[in-house]
């Protein structure tokens, strides 16, 4: 857990809140309390109105964790002096921005910002015995644009530690009514920081209201991400976690599609893993990642790729295990393949976005992303077509058996109606020339498609000639 110094004037800040808490207390008024889940117990704190001035934005807050990492520069700064004005400004910018793109203002806020305006604060928000924003950091912000003074805030206890207002916050954002979730990747990192702690996966899925197997799914989403992240590094250029926000449900699809294919095949879903996120960070729909199937990579990419771009065959590699004198194998070659083109993609997003990068390595790296990406549009379009045929050729038997099921169930209804005497004979009747007839219809065309009919539409035939007959 990351420990934060006191801020400035910190001393003199905790006088005024004391001084404040007193007067409420003394006023013989009603009281205004805010109550917050502290182990699992209800804590209600006083509420005060203190001065926007003297309040600082939480560092730690979990709300914009991933977006820190929008500019290295600046977190960086953050992080050796967090209440300096250019470290609190940076929380500012954030707090207003878009969670997937943190260089636009994101009209969420412009929302909560309109609604303070014309109905005021209506929760109050929550800060430590020093003066730091536990809960209520976007709504500062705002207050702060409109031209506000003070804010309505309640104050936690002087005893809690940093894990303790982390908790806190985490409670108050987890509660159903909240207004304002996390962004994607910041759920993650706080599901993360709770298993940092020691939580236990059921713990942890209970607190942030899913089943086990989902919380097992965004750990590994995570991994997978930071992964990424690692291998997109080249000198100063690296994605960030921010780079992640907008692709939630391709994640998600991944981690079932991989999951499903490592149980028979795990190179092949090494392979799905690879090639899907290589996609998915050139910024293909998920329509269209959902197209990446087992044997994308040999049956349509591979074709397309430009020989420039076709990783070198390699055999497949073996891993020795130390002590035993034995060798296992390692990745295959498919893999391989599919890993060092995604690392290159990567490696590419990186430099283009990366402000160090030059001019002339930015245009390599555009250009080798250009050329990636062209030739997944090839493959994509070719399997997208590949799986429309199968559909159409699935279509017919899918309605054949829909027809079966339904009959099923008309077997049992009829055994129904006759055991109570209820059964409309005349309607039955008719439906059933109906069946003759749709009998007919489908045994002529299937006799036209078949040059050598099996054994059920030979049957379909014979039943179609003996009616007629």
């Amino acid at each position: 857990m990351q420990e934060f110094p006191p801020p400035p004037k910190a001393a003199e800040f905790i006088e005024l809140i004391k001084k404040r808490v007193g007067e409420v207390k003394n006023s013989g008024g009603t009281r205004e309390t805010v109550t917050v889940d502290w182990n699992g117990q209800p804590l209600n704190v006083e509420v005060i109105d203190l001065p926007l001035s003297g309040l600082y934005y939480n560092p730690a807050t979990h709300r914009i964790r991933a977006q820190r990492t929008h500019d290295a520069e600046k977190n960086s700064a953050l992080e050796s002096d967090p209440w300096s004005q250019e470290g609190q400004d940076y929380l500012q910018d954030l707090l207003r921005a878009e969670p997937a793109d943190p260089i636009r203002r994101d009209p969420a806020f412009d929302k909560l910002k309109e609604s303070l305006k014309e109905y005021g604060q209506n929760d109050p928000g929550l800060i430590t015995h020093q003066g730091i924003l536990v809960n209520g950091n976007t709504r500062a912000v705002a207050l702060k644009e409109l031209g506000a003074a003070s804010m309505r805030v309640g104050v936690l206890p002087e005893s809690f530690t940093w894990a303790d207002i982390n908790a806190v916050e985490l409670s108050l954002q987890l509660r159903k009514d909240h207004r304002r979730d996390y962004s994607y990747i910041n759920r993650l990192l706080a599901m993360e920081e709770q298993a940092s702690l020691g939580r236990t996966p059921d713990v942890i899925a209970k607190a942030f209201r899913i089943q086990v197997k989902t919380y097992d799914q965004e750990r590994w989403i995570l991994r997978v991400v930071r992964d990424q992240i690692e291998r997109s590094e080249n000198g100063k250029a690296a994605l960030r976690l921010v780079d992640f926000e907008d692709h939630q449900e391709k994640l998600k699809e991944l981690h079932r599609d991989y999951s499903k294919l490592a149980a028979s095949d795990p190179d092949r879903a090494e392979t799905l893993k690879e090639t899907r996120m290589a996609a998915i960070t050139l910024g293909f729909s998920k329509t269209d990642v959902r197209h990446i199937e087992e044997g994308f990579q040999e049956k349509y990419l591979s074709p397309a790729l430009p020989p420039h771009l076709v990783p070198e065959a390699e055999q497949e590699e073996s891993i020795s295990v130390p002590g035993l004198g034995l060798s296992v194998p390692g990745a295959s070659s498919r893999v391989s393949a599919a890993r060092e083109l995604n690392r290159r993609v990567l490696q590419a997003k990186a430099r283009v976005a990366a402000s160090e990068t030059s001019e002339e390595e930015k245009r390599a790296a555009q250009s080798l992303q250009d050329d990636v990406r062209k030739a997944f549009d090839k493959a994509i379009d070719r399997a997208g077509r590949d799986a429309r045929l199968r559909k159409r050729k699935q279509i017919a038997p899918e309605r054949l058996m829909d027809a079966c099921a339904a009959i099923e169930l008309c077997v049992v209804e009829l055994v129904k109606a006759r055991a109570s005497h209820s059964l409309d004979e005349a309607a039955f009747d008719e439906a059933a020339v109906k069946l003759r007839d749709s009998v007919r219809q489908l045994a002529q065309q299937a006799g036209r498609s078949s040059h050598q009919p099996g054994e059920g539409v030979k049957w379909l035939l014979d039943a179609a000639t003996l009616e007629r007959d």
